[in-house]
């Protein structure tokens, strides 16, 4: 699968979900400078976005976590359980272990924290547009807290070379298809070594693993 790429004539489609007007106006009127991304819906809640979703598709859900009726983890749970088109960031001002941990186990694309820049948030989101990875930098320390960390080092997962080098970009952000790209491979070759890596290692999402990755290189 190529990443699908946005132009003006044909944005990418956002729906924000959030309890505060202000906040989805502002994050609206910020995206609204960026010619190849449309926030076609906003929500106040959970159950909201999920009845929009029934209907709708858009390629980008951006969640609160901290709303009323259905909070953003039970509503990426559902959107998961539905097998719902689209990437899902959460966007929060919670960077409690557990939410983060949950978040990791239900299969987010994204994790920022509301405290960002501004320029920063546009920048990551048009990332996870392009299928990259999305974490906050001042998440690191808590990520590597929620995860389930191994105890051996990558060298004693019996990796092997390809799967090292895979294991390597992930940690760097790259997407299957960039991966592909560097090694000269195709991408569904890329994800066969990918499903390696995290069945040897023990870990459930790509971000785990970068993470783990990334506490690996820091030893």
């Amino acid at each position: 699968m190529s990443i699908k790429v946005y132009t003006a004539t044909s944005p990418a489609k956002l729906l924000l979900v959030d309890d505060h007007p202000m906040i989805r106006r502002g994050l609206a009127d910020l995206l609204g400078f960026e010619n190849n991304i449309s926030v076609v819906a906003e929500a106040n809640h959970g159950e909201e976005a999920l009845a929009y979703l029934a209907n709708h598709s858009v390629d980008l859900i951006v969640l609160d976590n901290n709303m009323p009726v259905m909070n953003g983890l039970e509503t990426l749970k559902k959107i998961r359980e539905r097998e719902t088109e689209g990437k899902v960031l959460l966007f929060t001002v919670s960077d409690n272990s557990k939410d983060v941990k949950d978040a990791l186990q239900l299969g987010v694309d994204g994790y920022l924290l509301k405290d960002m820049e501004p320029e920063d948030i546009i920048k990551d989101i048009h990332k996870i547009l392009r299928d990259e990875l999305v974490i906050s930098p001042s998440l690191a320390p808590i990520l590597a807290q929620a995860m389930r960390k191994p105890a051996k080092s990558a060298d004693n997962f019996d990796l092997t070379e390809r799967e090292q080098q895979v294991l390597q970009m992930i940690a760097e952000g790259l997407s299957n298809k960039m991966i592909g790209n560097k090694l000269g491979i195709a991408e569904s070759t890329v994800k066969v070594h990918v499903k390696h890596i995290l069945g040897k290692v023990g870990l459930r999402t790509r971000v785990e693993a970068a993470v783990w990755a990334v506490q690996q290189h820091q030893k």
